[in-house]
């Protein structure tokens, strides 16, 4: 059985990508297949990775997603790149935001993404999709194919507020597309654990949507370094394996790995 959980969040810069890469790669660390797929046109996930000119890249989601539409034969492992780190990955880049404009009058079009998935996920284990910070089709199409949504947030006042919008998204999406869909948990992010004001926030987000939803364990602490990581393009086991962070993944790794028993 392939899981997939797509890790969103309409606001961005609270951590996604970083939690899409090294998730995904202390996943595979556990001897699992993955598939990491950069559903955002501004291709960070892929660049992260180290492949530095995404836009440069013949074949992307874009290319796949736009063959799919046309009707055309995708081959499983087609635009498949591969990461020393044991990972595979499904690169993004800004032809997305074509694609995105062009869904509107594409029959099924929130489900594009999944017929890509059905053509893959025999070969894996888990498929994690690094969403746009949007709630667009691209997003509403990573909602419709995954089993679970991963909801890294920000440890601050503001970005807490903006989640009621993508929860109703999330819900919507189970109504009417998605059945299975669930939310695998609220992540807290680039948390200052020597500030009161890191508890204050966690204490509000459990008593907004902890009765609903799960709120992981673990957090990722706050972590200065992390674009040395991304001009590397190494996860932070590579990069600082006996940090805080690297310990904090780790554990977050092995909560979601507990989930898929």
């Amino acid at each position: 059985m392939c899981k997939i959980i797509a890790i969103a969040n309409q606001k961005g810069g609270v951590g996604k990508t970083t939690t899409t890469s090294n998730l995904g790669i202390g996943i595979a660390k556990q001897g699992k297949k993955v598939l990491l797929i950069d559903a955002d046109a501004q291709g960070s996930l892929t660049a992260s990775l180290g492949f530095t000119e995404p836009d440069g890249l013949e074949v992307t989601l874009a290319t796949i997603m736009g063959n799919l539409i046309n009707d055309e034969e995708v081959e499983p492992g087609e635009g498949i790149l591969h990461h020393e780190e044991g990972i595979d990955l499904m690169p993004g880049n800004i032809e997305l935001s074509g694609l995105e404009v062009s869904l509107v009058n594409v029959m099924s079009r929130e489900t594009v993404l999944r017929s890509y998935i059905e053509i893959v996920r025999e070969s894996y284990d888990y498929i994690l999709i690094d969403c746009m910070p949007s709630l667009g089709m691209i997003t509403i199409n990573a909602f419709a194919c995954a089993d679970s949504i991963l909801i890294p947030v920000q440890a601050a006042y503001l970005p807490i507020k903006g989640l009621q919008q993508l929860i109703k998204t999330v819900g919507k999406v189970k109504r009417q597309i998605n059945p299975k869909l669930e939310i695998e948990g609220i992540l807290l992010t680039m948390v200052d654990s020597r500030t009161n004001y890191a508890k204050d926030i966690s204490s509000m987000l459990k008593e907004a949507y902890g009765s609903r939803v799960r709120i992981f364990a673990n957090v990722i602490p706050i972590f200065v370094r992390v674009a040395e990581i991304s001009a590397e393009g190494v996860s932070i086991y590579k990069h600082d394996p006996k940090g805080k962070v690297a310990s904090a993944y780790d554990s977050l790794t092995k909560e979601v790995l507990a989930d898929g028993q």
